[in-house]
């Protein structure tokens, strides 16, 4: 392929990356107005939310397999227009739960998506050089969407209804297919290798089962027999996973990788970086918009700022982690990571006694940035030392697994921060008297039902839920920070210091997958 067309091509595939998490991150800001004008309850609210990453995690391991049997040009193409069909069905859902199914269509089209972009980055860059300069500008275009996504839910939501936070998503989609159609080169498909639907549909049940019993278990009042039919289910189909993965030939997912320390460690650092940083991301936009009354562009613009201070140390860690080691760079990383959770904690005004309630929004952003800094050195840390601790012909293998990192600390930091938040407000709200019970599901209930009531019973239910949000805010920030320390403190413990750092060679680091290429 000539220079020029694999440059656009490159240019290409990142557009589809970013449209993929844009979409983890576009309803942070989206999520109260959305979630008023269709009247989704709190269970609804994050499974709106949680829908997306979790079939896409669930799916990952097995869209690289899928893309042998029908080629990666084809895989592009078909993941555009599922996510582009079910972008159009997100944006004129009539309710929760139709919304609901389209996020999770948005997650299958993600999933064949994901893989495809850098199987077929491998395919176009045949210098190794050239390919690893375009795979780390093919990874800085996800931090670029994570700033991007409130920012333009913000900005949509300025102008237009909810619903145009998907509807966005279609003259990309357009304008991604045409060009993939034009730039793509042709794969060749490999009919006679296998493609374990079945494992992939466990994998994604597993998570399905995992995810709703930790909901479950800190909502007040939660169903026991739900919980534990629940985490029954996630149990028994993960054993049964781990069964067939070792009685295939070719399995998604090759468990002797995982007994590597390296790995673990690499594995726990991903996705405890999405895990606080996520959660932080949506507790935070939801107290700008909930408490403070700022608008869902300020509430974007402000929260941005964590991806802002992810870029420098994202696109130094390379050369820091070759000098100062992979344990060093890891244990910097959550910890810089844990101080910036606490000083967001410690500048949202209200929270606690530092600042009062009238301080500025903005007193939180250099909390942000001290957390998106930990957060690049940590992801670049991690995604080096899961690469470097698998062979070359495993090296895909090793992406998958990072990849599903990132979504599941995603997925978890959402639903887990999502359910504390809520729970904390249900469990410890005082209502004044007279008001209406409504008034304890949620801070939007409260907010909503406080219009309807003169101004002085108003302002009380307001104080009241106020405090109790505050509450919860608080508890999810310090469980974010400890769960960071109990990171850096894993890594302490499971690595070596005195261990020499094995280096990832341009070659194996780059490659996608040898069963996905």
């Amino acid at each position: 392929m000539s220079s020029p067309r694999r440059w656009w091509l490159l240019a290409t595939v990142s557009l589809g990356l970013v449209m993929i998490v844009v979409d983890n991150t576009i309803l942070y800001t989206a999520l109260p107005v959305l979630t008023g004008d269709l009247g989704a309850d709190p269970s609804e609210m994050l499974w709106i939310i949680n829908a997306y990453p979790l079939v896409m995690a669930g799916l990952l391991l097995g869209a690289g397999t899928l893309g042998d049997k029908i080629g990666y040009r084809r895989m592009f193409l078909w993941g555009l227009v599922v996510f582009g069909l079910a972008s159009l069905a997100a944006a004129f859902s009539s309710s929760p739960t139709a919304l609901i199914a389209a996020r999770a269509l948005l997650g299958v089209g993600a999933a064949t998506l994901m893989p495809a972009t850098l199987s077929l980055i491998r395919v176009a860059f045949e210098d190794a050089r050239e390919r690893s300069i375009a795979i780390g500008i093919w990874a800085t275009t996800s931090v670029l969407g994570m700033a991007l996504g409130p920012i333009l839910g913000g900005v949509l939501l300025e102008h237009f209804w909810w619903g145009s936070v998907f509807l966005i998503n279609v003259p990309v989609v357009v304008v991604a297919l045409v060009a993939g159609g034009i730039l793509a080169p042709k794969t060749s498909a490999r009919r006679d290798t296998p493609w374990d639907l079945v494992a992939s549909l466990m994998a994604m049940t597993g998570l399905v089962g995992l995810v709703y019993a930790l909901k479950e278990s800190v909502r007040p009042g939660g169903n026991l027999l739900h919980i534990a039919v629940a985490a029954a289910l996630a149990l028994v189909v993960t054993l049964l996973f781990v069964r067939r993965q070792r009685d295939q030939e070719h399995p998604l997912l090759d468990l002797a990788l995982l007994r590597a320390p390296r790995l673990q460690v690499g594995f726990v650092a991903a996705a405890l970086a999405l895990f606080a940083t996520t959660g932080a991301q949506l507790v935070l936009s939801q107290r700008l918009q909930l408490v403070d009354g700022q608008t869902p562009l300020g509430t974007g613009l402000v929260v941005a700022a964590l991806a802002v201070g992810c870029l420098p140390t994202g696109l130094m860690g390379g050369a820091l982690a070759h000098r100062h080691g992979i344990r060093r760079m890891i244990m910097s990383g959550l910890i810089v990571s844990a101080a910036g959770t606490l000083l967001v904690l410690a500048t949202s005004p209200g929270v606690l006694p530092l600042l009062p309630a009238t301080a500025g929004h903005a007193w939180v952003v250099p909390g942000l940035l001290v957390l998106g800094a930990g957060m690049g050195l940590t992801m670049t840390a991690a995604s080096a030392t899961i690469m470097s601790s698998a062979p070359a012909h495993r090296a895909g293998m090793a992406a998958s697994i990072n990849e599903v990192a990132y979504k599941m600390g995603t997925l978890f930091g959402m639903a887990v921060f999502g359910s504390v938040l809520g729970s904390l407000y249900t469990a410890t709200i005082d209502l004044p008297p007279a008001a209406p019970p409504g008034a304890a599901s949620s801070m939007d209930q409260a907010r909503a039902l406080a219009q309807a009531l003169p101004a002085a019973p108003a302002r009380a239910l307001l104080d009241a839920a106020t405090t109790a949000f505050d509450r919860g805010y608080l508890w999810t920030l310090v469980i974010g920070t400890a769960l960071l320390a109990c990171g850096a403190l894993f890594t302490a413990l499971r690595l070596d210091k005195t261990a020499p750092a094995r280096e990832t060679s341009p070659q194996s680091a780059a490659a996608p997958s040898e069963a996905g290429r």
